[in-house]
């Protein structure tokens, strides 16, 4: 605003009256026009009751808005000064097998825009394993494959050294940080430039897989290990992460993810204060990965909520200021992308991804728009990469300091959430803390109750999954998937493999100093790793080296990781194959009786209900009469016919109707568009199959209408 007219009267907003909350209230209700003001009150998954309107006096009890941004207990932000002095980096994940196409998408993306790796590794590699010792097929799938050396400083070709790197190491940190290591010193360079994360996260991998390939103490014993040669070596590298992936994909509520991830951040600080690891320097050297999804307000509260419950956890273990800060990565979720019309997938990720910002990660990735069915091209990397560059650039996020600060709605959302959590998190570690909660079933019953309850509400349209369940397009064709062929690059890979390790025999001596030196000084076992390394031996080599006469490993029932839209995808799938088999859709005639305003509302609902399962609804003006509805539902050769007009209408028009359609064709399935409570017995002798109205199982009833017209 010009500054000479800051001061002006008439600007001012004092000749509005003030109005009281009853006031509202009643104006509210009023509106309600006879339903309840409990209308307004949105329930949600996490045991939140989502209020119409925040006040002053809702807040007035939270000790945390009276703190300012990089104070404990953090909830404003870790920094005094926001994204003002280091704005949150832009970190995407590249998913390609190569290391060589990794390198180069990477390259290319860190000159417009990216300002740090995201190195995902592939499964194998996460799990400590060479391409020669895996299946065939696995290798280079959703991430880069990395066996040696001379496959990192491929990855990493040309990439400037102070450029922070974090990588989802799973429970191969050590290998890894040895193949890391082993490069950075090859280049005359020293380990202390290092910055960014080697994820180890063993009880994330453990609930997302099912298992891990080393005992939980051994994973320990490893993190421990490399936590402290980098307060050493590298202090600017962190070397643990504790993932809420696994939970968030598999349907956990925001108060799960929260409790989930402090109850797994709390047995990493206890097992490495068993190794003689100090609070402070464990702290410092984990780093929480957050799935956002697009609940704006509810992701804005979680990521501010975790700070705080994190600085209240470290504060209780003795740790100093410094050491409460917790580090947060975002990613825009998985769970509420589709791979049908998957553009819709980028209005997604742009609220996930200011509610990222907003919120206050230290760095984000967003999805391409493709990520459900291929690898990326560069197109959508560009799309998703300039969401970030638009909320910095254009949106100007990074000019403020805690956006969400002093809004009632954010701010009570907040203490809400996080006083759930922590009832949460303490009944886990009652239960003996979260490795036993996943060994017993206790975190999975738990996230297994919310993710029913969130599929029930999509399959009957209460929640919405634009594309999916509501205002599907079953013409549009999916995103065309990913026809990279892993079984031939498993077979390069493994060939790689083998001649690096012919060509590096000596690396057998280093190996057997490994395995000696596994239960020596931690410091000692690191660098006999990283000369192994240095000396040509692999990840797998490695990992073999360091686990030897390890005990137990751990096996648990795995989350269930899948995207919400699946099921519905299934269901194009199926009338995608009856194109295929017929030549043509699986097509519904709409027996619209009468002018538009007679049937208009219900032909509607009717055709986005079916049109989300894949068929063809082949809709019409209306009809005089039932014979002539009839006459045109036959002439279609639709094999289902639904019948569209009012309550008041339907004893008189369906039974004439449905006996002229069974009269010629006896299979034809009929459907009602409605559910007259007082006429659904009689409807049904008249011959009417099933019905649909709102809150009717939309999944359920298109399976079984693609099965009946089979």
């Amino acid at each position: 605003m010009d500054d000479s007219r800051q001061n002006d009267p008439s600007l001012s907003f004092d000749e509005f009256p003030a109005v009281s909350w009853d006031e509202w209230q009643r104006a509210a209700v009023a509106s309600l026009k006879g339903r309840p003001f409990d209308k307004l009150i949105s329930p949600t998954d996490e045991g939140i009751d989502i209020q119409p309107l925040y006040r002053r006096e809702d807040t007035a009890d939270i000790a945390a808005t009276c703190t300012v941004p990089g104070s404990p207990p953090y909830v404003r932000g870790t920094s005094a000064s926001g994204y003002l002095e280091r704005p949150w980096a832009i970190a995407q994940e590249l998913g390609y097998g190569s290391p060589a196409v990794f390198n180069l998408a990477l390259r290319y993306d860190l000159e417009r825009g990216q300002t740090a790796v995201n190195l995902l590794p592939d499964g194998p590699t996460r799990a400590g394993k060479d391409p020669d010792h895996v299946q065939s097929g696995e290798v280079g799938r959703g991430g880069v494959s990395l066996a040696t050396v001379a496959d990192v400083a491929e990855a990493l070709d040309g990439v400037d050294l102070g450029t922070p790197v974090y990588a989802r190491a799973g429970t191969a940190a050590l290998p890894l940080l040895a193949l890391l290591v082993a490069h950075v010193r090859q280049t005359g360079r020293a380990a202390s430039e290092l910055r960014g994360c080697l994820e180890a996260d063993p009880l994330g991998d453990l609930a997302r897989e099912g298992s891990i390939p080393l005992s939980l103490e051994r994973a320990y014993d490893e993190i421990a290990q490399l936590t402290q040669w980098a307060e050493g070596h590298a202090p600017r590298l962190a070397t643990m992460a504790v993932h809420t992936y696994p939970y968030h994909d598999a349907g956990a509520s925001a108060v799960q993810e929260l409790a989930f991830a402090l109850a797994t951040g709390v047995a990493y600080l206890r097992a490495l204060s068993r190794r003689g690891v100090a609070i402070d320097m464990a702290a410092r050297n984990l780093r929480f990965d957050f799935a956002v999804g697009s609940n704006f307000f509810m992701e804005v509260a979680k990521l501010r909520a975790a700070r705080l419950l994190w600085s209240q956890v470290v504060e209780a273990f003795g740790g100093d200021a410094d050491a409460q800060k917790m580090q947060i990565h975002g990613r825009t979720a998985r769970r509420n992308k589709t791979a049908v019309d998957a553009h819709t997938n980028m209005l997604r990720v742009t609220t996930e991804a200011l509610a990222a910002a907003v919120g206050g990660v230290e760095s984000l990735h967003v999805a391409p728009y493709d990520e459900p069915a291929r690898p990326p091209d560069e197109f959508s990397r560009r799309i998703a990469r300039n969401v970030q560059i638009i909320l910095r650039e254009e949106a100007h996020l990074a000019q403020v300091i805690d956006p969400a600060g002093g809004s009632w709605a954010v701010e009570t959302l907040t203490d809400q959430l996080a006083r759930e959590a922590w009832a949460l998190f303490q009944t886990i570690e009652h239960r003996g803390g979260m490795a036993e909660a996943l060994k017993d079933g206790y975190a999975n019953n738990e996230v297994e109750r919310v993710a029913e309850e969130r599929a029930s509400r999509l399959a009957t349209r209460r929640d919405v999954l634009v594309g999916v369940n509501q205002f599907a397009n079953p013409t549009e064709a999916p995103a065309s998937a990913d026809e990279f062929d892993y079984v031939s690059f498993h077979d390069v890979r493994t060939s790689q493999v083998k001649q690096y390790r012919a060509n590096h025999s000596a690396a057998a001596v280093a190996l057997q100093q490994l395995g000696e030196a596994a239960t020596n000084a931690p410091v000692t076992v690191v660098e006999a790793a990283i000369a192994a390394a240095e000396a040509g031996a692999t990840l797998g080599e490695l990992t073999h080296a360091l686990r030897m006469n390890d005990g137990a490993r751990p096996v648990v029932t795995p989350l269930p990781s899948s995207r919400a839209a699946e099921p519905f995808e299934a269901l194009r799938r199926r009338a995608d194959a009856y194109a295929e088999a017929h030549g043509q859709r699986p097509r519904i005639f709409l027996a619209n009786m009468g002018p538009p305003k007679q049937h208009k509302a219900r032909a509607d609902f009717a055709q986005g209900f079916f049109e989300a399962g894949g068929f063809q609804v082949l809709t019409t003006n209306g009809f005089p009469t039932s014979e002539a509805a009839a006459a045109a539902a036959l002439e279609s050769g639709a094999p289902a016919v639904v019948i569209c007009s009012t309550d008041e209408t339907y004893p008189e028009l369906v039974p004439p109707l449905v006996k002229a359609i069974r009269r010629k064709a006896r299979d034809v399935t009929v459907v009602l568009a409605g559910r007259p409570a007082d006429q659904v017995e009689a409807l049904r002798k008249a011959g009417v199959d099933e019905f649909i109205y709102l809150g009717a199982d939309c999944l359920a009833m298109n399976e079984w209408l693609i099965g009946a017209i089979q």
